[in-house]
């Protein structure tokens, strides 16, 4: 049974706010564990992978901020510097530079994306066109929400239908086929167990199944802990209009909280079990200010009793192993 990481590229969407930026790096932090030299890629010049990990990074420098974890911020601006000095050399390094032609480029609708998702191409090939790269077993690609993650993954496909012919058009026509290829590609979801995440993250699963794509896996980020039965919450509810205490009043307070918050959260949760085709993943609330490092090891931690395990005596996916793709 093909598994989440035997697939070379991710791509992790969902509603904004969710925690996706942060499930994308717990899950990079799983695939490095297992061995698989692994890539978390974030979209519009972002950086927040290196920043969870306190490394310093740069546009577009692919950073290991793990053992065998690296992270990459993807300019859309730098991707066509590089794609165009790798096919034209001299000539598309001149045009890189030219403010004229930059500025051009990027007005052309879609073309922010298509560069994008160019260089997340180019980081899963087994033979990639950057010189001197090393080559990922596994490339996971931080997209944006939900909806504009669907249009992400179109955007190959619009371009060569538009283009039909010429180099931009068959570049489009090689990406849209790899992301097409169910044993190549994934889509995953993050949500949290809320009204309107669980409603995009249902809205996405029907999205993809019209373009032709399966979401792979849903992953709820945030989830209460439940610590109290019905009748216990139903005791300290007895307790809390008995007593007068300040103290006791706010404590009382804060456990009934959490027991309704944790019961609202069942309850969505069970809408989106309802909704999707595979049981989701779960992944605790984090009582912490700040996710870090250490938060990331627990999240993987969580992640991993989820996700199938590797058999027994398997040796990890390595570079050579898969197939190559259409350069």
């Amino acid at each position: 049974m093909r598994q989440l990481l035997d697939r070379r590229l991710i791509f992790v969407t969902g509603k904004g706010g969710v925690g996706k930026s942060t499930v994308a790096t717990a899950l990079g932090l799983v695939a490095a564990r297992r061995g698989l030299r692994t890539i978390v890629a974030e979209l519009a010049s972002q950086s927040r992978v290196a920043g969870s990990f306190r490394r310093p990074s740069e546009p577009f420098a692919e950073t290991e901020v793990a053992d065998g974890l690296y992270a990459i911020s993807i300019d859309p601006q730098l991707a066509m510097e590089e794609y165009l000095r790798v096919k034209t050399g001299a000539l598309g390094q001149m045009l890189g530079s030219s403010r004229l032609f930059g500025a051009l480029a990027m007005a052309t609708p879609g073309m922010r994306e298509l560069l994008s998702i160019g260089k997340v191409w180019e980081l899963a090939q087994l033979e990639r066109r950057t010189r001197g790269a090393d080559a990922y077993d596994l490339v996971i690609v931080d997209s944006p929400a939900a909806g504009h993650g669907v249009g992400l993954l179109r955007t190959p496909r619009s371009f060569a239908e538009m283009a039909r012919v010429g180099p931009i058009a068959h570049q489009a026509q090689t990406i849209a086929r790899t992301i097409s290829d169910q044993d190549f590609t994934a889509v995953v979801a993050v949500t949290t167990a809320e009204e309107m995440p669980v409603n995009e993250t249902l809205w996405l699963a029907g999205e993809l199944e019209r373009q032709g794509l399966t979401l792979e896996e849903t992953i709820v980020n945030a989830l209460y802990p439940e610590r109290f039965t019905a009748a216990e919450a139903r005791e300290l509810a007895v307790l809390r209009g008995r007593t007068r205490r300040a103290a006791q009043l706010e404590a009382l307070d804060v456990a009934l909280w959490h027991h309704g918050r944790a019961g609202a959260q069942r309850a969505q949760l069970a809408r989106l079990r309802e909704g999707i085709p595979r049981a989701p993943l779960e992944l605790p609330f984090l009582f912490c200010e700040r996710v870090g490092s250490q938060e990331l090891v627990t999240l993987a931690d969580a992640l991993e009793l989820g996700l199938a395990p590797a058999a027994a005596g398997d040796p990890p996916q390595t570079t050579g192993s898969a197939a190559k793709a259409e350069p």
